[in-house]
């Protein structure tokens, strides 16, 4: 299984996943599930994703394909699409059709496979739009009164978001917060895993403006996870009934 966030605010948009994947107890394995394809200053498009990894690379394979297709065209390829909404209609049509594929190969096993993405994205001139698509192709886009979207095992660290994350955010506190999201999900599942990467992009720039990789053992997630632990403790033993 795996984590992946999207936080789309006044000054930008961040992104986090972890690299955890799994077929069973004793077959853990690590994959980056955070893409980015930059034309910088022209267009940006992130893309996580969660769920069977034949699906996943299969469909950003598909998508660097039609981008390096010389007779590419706006309806193929989401470097050349007129909007953020053909792209992101460009991503789900690509992973439903994949989906639809290798359910297919797997149907005489009475097997399935499904996924889905995050979609953050901008162009020069337009405004930044965050998508989550469905394995069935289809999306829905986050807005001011829910500034986030996430996939995978989400429930551990939405509880945090929902208190605050608001698209006044700051980049920095963003940030925190969807770190100490992670953080509560690691606790909680161990189906979910460092290392960890991180994006933000600014708003207006139409590139990636930072990336992070955390590993495992990273000092500075190690001392935020404390001090937010202890925080809840003293927190707990302050309240009264």
């Amino acid at each position: 299984m795996t984590y992946c966030v999207g936080l789309l605010l006044n000054a930008g948009m961040v992104l986090l996943s972890d690299t955890r994947t799994n077929a069973g107890l004793d077959n853990i394995a690590t994959y980056r599930k955070m893409f980015h394809f930059e034309d910088p200053g022209e267009r940006v498009i992130s893309i996580t994703t969660a769920g069977s990894l034949s699906v996943t690379q299969t469909t950003l394979a598909r998508l660097r394909e039609a981008i390096e297709d010389p007779e590419a065209t706006p309806e193929s390829s989401i470097m050349l699409a007129p909007t953020m909404l053909k792209v992101a209609s460009i991503i789900g049509n690509t992973l439903a059709e994949v989906r639809r594929e290798i359910d297919d190969k797997l149907a005489t096993m009475r097997q399935g496979a499904s996924a889905s993405m995050i979609v953050a994205a901008q162009r020069k001139g337009g405004a930044m739009r965050l998508f989550l698509i469905y394995p069935e192709g289809n999306f829905i886009e986050a807005t001011e009164d829910t500034p986030f979207l996430q996939i995978g095992e989400h429930k551990y660290g939405k509880p945090i978001l929902d208190r605050v994350v608001k698209p006044a955010t700051s980049l920095a506190d963003a940030e925190k917060a969807v770190l100490l999201s992670m953080d509560s999900t690691l606790r909680s599942n161990l189906s979910v895993g460092m290392p960890l990467d991180l994006c933000v992009i600014e708003k207006d720039t139409c590139t990636v403006s930072r990336k992070r990789r955390i590993e495992a053992g990273d000092e500075g997630f190690r001392a935020m996870s404390e001090a937010w632990s202890k925080a809840l403790r003293d927190g707990f033993t302050q309240i009264t009934l």
